[in-house]
């Protein structure tokens, strides 16, 4: 797999297909492999770009702490190093959260965005305590004594009674992560800035899809980015959590490429 060093860090990527250029963005402790579904496709019509983020997947392991915007200074390494000026942004959960911060930072390098599964505010104090008592157990134990609780947050009522075996197979990848990274990657996510009050300054056209049984990022969380992106539109996928590109993909692929369609007219 190819990669890029970008201010010490080496961020592994995937290329494949040809045509206006599509950038994913995964899920916290997933990989580009939770868009397996969707990369073939959409790479019939499209230039599809698959970055693991930094700490994840085969990029590199951390020893040091990042924010948000230094993953959005990750993946516009990756497209710097493919010649790409702008591309779609299309994420999931904090892949969302990268790409909403690179249409405010970056605005010339963002054709367009798909928002899954995400939130445009700050942390809450709740989820703060929460999540640091989750970290501190990794920190002690790794991660399987936390996987019952992880899949309810990865994963809708659906899926966990449906479908076990994509279950399993998560709970594993989830279980091989490098727990200090992880930590930096939560951390990050914890500390983030709040954008709500700019969503307005995006330009660009939207699409704002969430799992109806998302309990992580709630579909009220992705309403009001909805309701507060200038030009947007908003699908609900039914019988999915928060992994919604795993969950049901065919529902997916079927809105992206409708709204990625659009966007060609």
């Amino acid at each position: 797999m190819p990669q890029v060093e970008n201010r010490g860090v080496r961020i592994a990527f995937a290329e494949s297909g040809a045509g206006l250029p599509i950038v994913l963005g995964h899920g916290f402790l997933c990989s580009g492999e939770m868009w397996r579904a969707q990369v073939p496709a959409l790479a019939g019509d499209y230039r599809v770009i698959n970055p693991d983020f930094r700490g994840h997947g085969h990029s590199s392991h951390l020893s040091e702490p990042f924010t948000l915007y230094d993953a959005v200074s990750d993946v516009i390494a990756v497209l710097d190093e493919l010649g790409i000026e702008r591309a779609i942004w299309c994420g999931l959960s904090i892949g969302g959260m990268v790409a909403l911060r690179a249409a405010l930072s970056h605005p010339g390098r963002v054709a367009g965005l798909i928002l899954m599964d995400t939130d445009a505010g700050a942390e809450t104090a709740w989820h703060k305590v929460k999540y640091r008592a989750m970290g501190a157990g990794a920190r002690a134990f790794g991660f399987r004594p936390l996987l019952p609780s992880i899949a309810k947050l990865m994963f809708g009522a659906t899926t966990r009674r449906e479908n076990r075996p994509l279950v399993n197979e998560w709970k594993a990848r989830v279980a091989e992560n490098h727990v200090p990274s992880m930590l930096m990657g939560l951390e990050a996510l914890i500390q983030r800035d709040s954008v709500l009050d700019r969503l307005h300054e995006i330009r660009v056209p939207a699409l704002v899809l969430v799992g109806e049984e998302d309990r992580s990022l709630p579909v009220a969380l992705s309403r009001r980015i909805h309701d507060r992106l200038p030009d947007s539109v908003f699908t609900v996928i039914p019988g999915a959590g928060h992994l919604t590109a795993l969950e049901q993909p065919a529902q997916v692929n079927e809105a992206i490429a409708e709204f990625v369609t659009s966007l060609r007219r």
